[in-house]
């Protein structure tokens, strides 16, 4: 095997895979803290790409772009959670609504393209690149760390905060927090709002990563988040500080994408990457409760519980 090769590639799985790990972020928010499967994600990450790629192709400011596909994976959110809410449809149908109107809203953002090339195009990576002369993978990991540094910290001061907390409450105990006044309406829309809006950043980020926006970038995100949260919890463990938890997900992405990097060195037909990435969810949720078992298991064996 090639030394310098291989480290390369495991070079840009480490970028690519912080870069997603924003996108973990926010599924993080929807599925672990508020206790939400949210199939909108798919649909919100094509979006922040799609609609960062149209606006820079036009000549719009990069980190303008960015922002304003945030706004849209927030806007999304809001639908998805307006569904759930207000019409009382299940949470994971509204995702899935919301997920299928995207494909033809982001078409529609691309013109009736597929993809959208950005060869020629700045982008905040190419800056970067241009006044410090490293590569578009080092340019990617430096923006990535940056970014997650700042998602992380935000979240952690904001879910700290009143609202913050009565999030986490929701997703905890919808009844008992119900019961002193907060409208659970209210809390469950932003939150979906602040997870597809992560989504929709870390989807702009990729796009002008890859310099190409395509309307199947999402395809499959959702199975990525929930397996880069789990193999972050099968990492740092699950009672862990607020923090550490959302910056094991954050490494769980970068654990995944290595994962898959190495895989693909191994030989494995890149076509067969929705199997390993499969395979890598089911290993990743079964490992903890096989260990469960197993250390009760021994627990009984050793006469420590009876």
């Amino acid at each position: 095997m090639d030394i310098t090769a291989f480290l390369l590639s495991m070079q840009s799985a480490v970028s690519q895979g912080i870069l997603w790990g924003i996108m973990v972020l926010g599924v993080y928010i929807t599925f672990r803290i508020m206790d939400i499967a949210d199939m909108t994600v798919d649909g919100s990450f094509a979006l922040g790409g799609c609609l960062c790629a149209t606006l820079m192709i036009k000549g719009v400011n990069p980190i303008l772009a960015i922002l304003l596909a945030v706004v849209a994976g927030a806007a999304a959110g809001a639908v998805t959670g307006i569904l759930h809410t207000i019409f009382e449809i299940p949470a994971i149908l509204a995702g899935i609504l919301t997920q299928i109107s995207l494909w033809s809203i982001n078409l529609r953002i691309m013109g009736q393209k597929s993809n959208i090339p950005l060869l020629n195009t700045d982008s905040i990576f190419t800056w970067i690149v241009d006044a410090t002369g490293v590569k578009q993978s080092v340019a990617a990991l430096i923006v990535g760390v940056i970014v997650i540094a700042i998602v992380v910290w935000l979240l952690y001061w904001f879910f700290g905060t009143e609202i913050g907390s009565a999030l986490r409450a929701t997703g905890n105990n919808e009844d008992m927090i119900r019961a002193l006044g907060v409208n659970i309406k209210i809390t469950k829309v932003l939150a979906l709002m602040i997870g597809n809006a992560l989504v929709a950043l870390s989807g702009a980020l990729i796009c002008q990563s890859t310099k190409t926006g395509d309307i199947q970038m999402g395809t499959g995100a959702i199975v990525i988040g929930l397996a880069a949260i789990v193999i972050g919890e099968v990492l740092f463990g699950k009672n862990r500080a607020f923090g550490t938890k959302l910056i094991s997900a954050a490494i769980g992405a970068v654990v995944y994408f290595v994962i898959r990097a190495i895989v693909l060195r191994l030989g494995m037909n890149p076509n067969d990457m929705k199997l390993i990435s499969a395979i890598i969810v089911v290993l990743a949720l079964c490992t903890p409760v096989m260990m469960g078992k197993w250390k009760l298991n021994k627990a009984y064996s050793t006469g420590e519980e009876k």
